[in-house]
C-alpha cells in the first residue's frame, strides 16, 4: 500500500532532513575526510572510567538504573549539576529547577513545544545553530535573522528589529543564541552585549534561551560569564550537554529555568519519553562527583587547540583571494566565507565525488536562506594530516569554480 499525503499531518510539511546528517551519511561510506559534522575526537572519551561508572552503577545500584526513573532526572546528578553550574558562577536556588534530558537535542524540541505557536515571532541569529532551526520550524514560527559580528550579536541591529516589530505589534517570544563560541561561526558575544541584551530583553519583555555546550572548551584565557549567570529577572533558559565534554553518545543534557517553566518542560517531557536512562544518568553523575569531566578538559582544550590552529593555518596558506573566515576563541568551528558568485552547496557535490572532501554549506545555517557563499568547518573530529589534506583540496575546489 502506497500511503497517500492525506494521512499526514500538515505539520509534516514543515520537516527537512538536516543537511549535517545526510552528509554523514557520505562519510561513513568512508573515503571523505570530513569537516561536516559537529563531533568530538573519540581521543577525548574517558573509556576506563565509564566502564568503571557502569560495572558499579549496575553491580550497586542495578535495582534503581535499571528501572524506570523520573522525568526530571536522577536526585544524585541534579545535586552535582547545581555544583556544576554554581563552579561556573551561575546560582541555583533549587535542584528541582533543573531537568535532564535526553539530549540537548531533546530540550530544543521541547522549547518548540512549550513556547511556539503558529506565527509567534522568534529571534534567531545570522546564522544560527541548525538543529535549533529544524526544531523550531516544526512549530510554524516566524523567524528574524539578526545581524552578527566578531563580537556577536550586532545591539544596536537587535533594537532596530525590537523596535519595528513593536511598530507592527508584533510581541517576539523568545530570542535563542549560542552566546561563547556560537555554532556555526564560532565567534563570542562579548560582556557589554551580553548585559545590553538582558536589559533590551526586559525593555520589549521576551525571553531567551541561552544554548552553552562549547563554554568550557575555550584556547584563549578569557573569562566569559554565562548570561544565566547575568540573570536577574528569570528570563533566561539555560541549555547545555555532556555531548562535547564527556561523550555524546551518552546523549545526556540538562535545562535549568525559573520553576513555573521547569514544571511545563517536565510535562512535555513525560510525553516525549517519560525519562532520560537512569543508568546513563549515573555515568555522568560519576563523571562530575570524582572531577573526570573537570581534570579532561585540559587535554581536550589541548588538543583542539592545536588542530584549531592548524585549520586557521592551511586556511591562509591553500584559500585563494576573496574567502575569509572566522578565529574562534574555542568550540569546534571555523565558519569561512567564499567569492559570492561560489555557491557552497552546489560546490559540495564536487567536493564529495572529485575530492574526498565534506563540509556544511552555510545557507541552511540562515533562516533568511542568505549566506550561499558560506560554508562550516569541523576541525574536532578530522585528524592533523587530515585537516591540511583536506582544506588543500577545499581550496583547489573553490579555485576551479572561480
Amino acid at each position: 500500500m502506497v500511503i497517500p499525503e492525506t494521512f499526514f499531518a500538515e505539520r509534516t510539511s514543515l520537516l527537512k532532513a538536516s543537511e549535517i546528517r545526510e552528509l554523514l551519511k557520505w562519510v561513513a561510506e568512508g573515503g571523505i575526510i570530513s569537516f561536516g559534522g559537529g563531533m568530538p575526537s573519540p581521543a577525548t572519551f574517558p573509556r576506563q572510567q565509564i566502564i568503571e561508572a557502569i560495572t558499579e552503577g549496575i553491580s550497586e545500584h542495578g535495582d534503581k538504573l535499571l528501572q524506570y526513573g523520573t522525568t526530571q532526572g536522577l536526585n544524585e546528578l541534579r545535586s552535582e549539576l547545581k555544583n556544576f553550574m554554581e563552579w561556573r558562577g551561575i546560582n541555583v536556588s533549587n535542584v528541582d529547577d533543573i531537568v535532564v534530558l535526553s539530549g540537548s537535542q531533546q530540550g530544543l524540541d521541547m522549547f518548540g513545544k512549550v513556547f511556539i505557536d503558529e506565527g509567534d515571532v522568534v529571534l534567531m541569529e545570522l546564522p544560527a545553530y541548525l538543529a535549533a532551526i529544524n526544531a523550531f520550524k516544526l512549530y510554524d514560527p516566524e523567524f528574524v535573522g539578526l545581524k552578527m559580528d566578531d563580537d556577536g550579536i550586532i545591539m544596536d541591529s537587535l533594537e532596530s528589529v525590537l523596535k519595528e516589530l513593536k511598530s507592527k505589534h508584533k510581541k517576539v517570544k523568545f530570542l535563542y543564541t549560542v552566546p561563547t563560541c556560537q555554532n556555526p561561526t564560532g565567534v563570542t558575544l562579548s560582556v557589554e552585549r551580553r548585559k545590553r541584551l538582558l536589559e533590551l530583553a526586559s525593555e520589549y519583555d521576551f525571553l531567551i534561551i541561552e544554548d552553552d555546550p562549547y563554554s568550557l572548551i575555550l584556547y584563549e584565557p578569557i573569562d566569559v560569564a554565562p548570561l544565566k549567570s547575568m540573570d536577574g529577572e528569570g528570563r533566561v533558559t539555560y541549555l547545555s550537554t555532556f555531548s562535547k565534554i564527556l561523550s555524546p553518545g551518552l546523549r545526556l543534557g540538562w535545562v535549568l529555568a525559573d520553576a513555573r517553566l521547569i514544571k511545563k518542560f517536565v510535562l512535555a517531557k513525560q510525553g516525549m519519553d517519560l525519562c532520560t536512562s537512569p543508568l546513563l544518568q549515573y555515568i555522568a553523575y560519576v563523571a562530575l562527583k570524582r572531577k573526570v569531566i573537570q581534570e579532561n578538559l585540559s587535554k581536550i582544550r589541548g588538543l583542539y587547540k592545536t588542530k584549531r590552529d592548524k585549520m586557521l593555518e592551511a586556511l591562509e596558506t591553500y584559500f585563494p583571494e576573496g574567502c575569509k573566515w572566522t578565529t574562534p576563541i574555542g568550540g569546534l568551528f571555523i565558519f569561512a566565507w567564499v567569492p559570492e558568485r561560489v555557491n557552497t552547496k552546489e560546490l559540495i557535490q564536487d567536493c564529495i565525488k572529485k575530492y574526498g572532501i565534506a563540509y556544511v554549506p552555510g545557507q541552511s545555517f540562515f533562516v533568511d536562506e542568505s549566506g550561499t557563499n558560506t560554508m562550516r568547518l569541523n576541525f574536532s573530529y578530522p585528524a592533523m594530516d587530515e585537516i591540511e589534506e583536506g582544506i588543500k583540496r577545499l581550496g583547489q575546489a573553490i579555485k576551479e569554480r572561480l
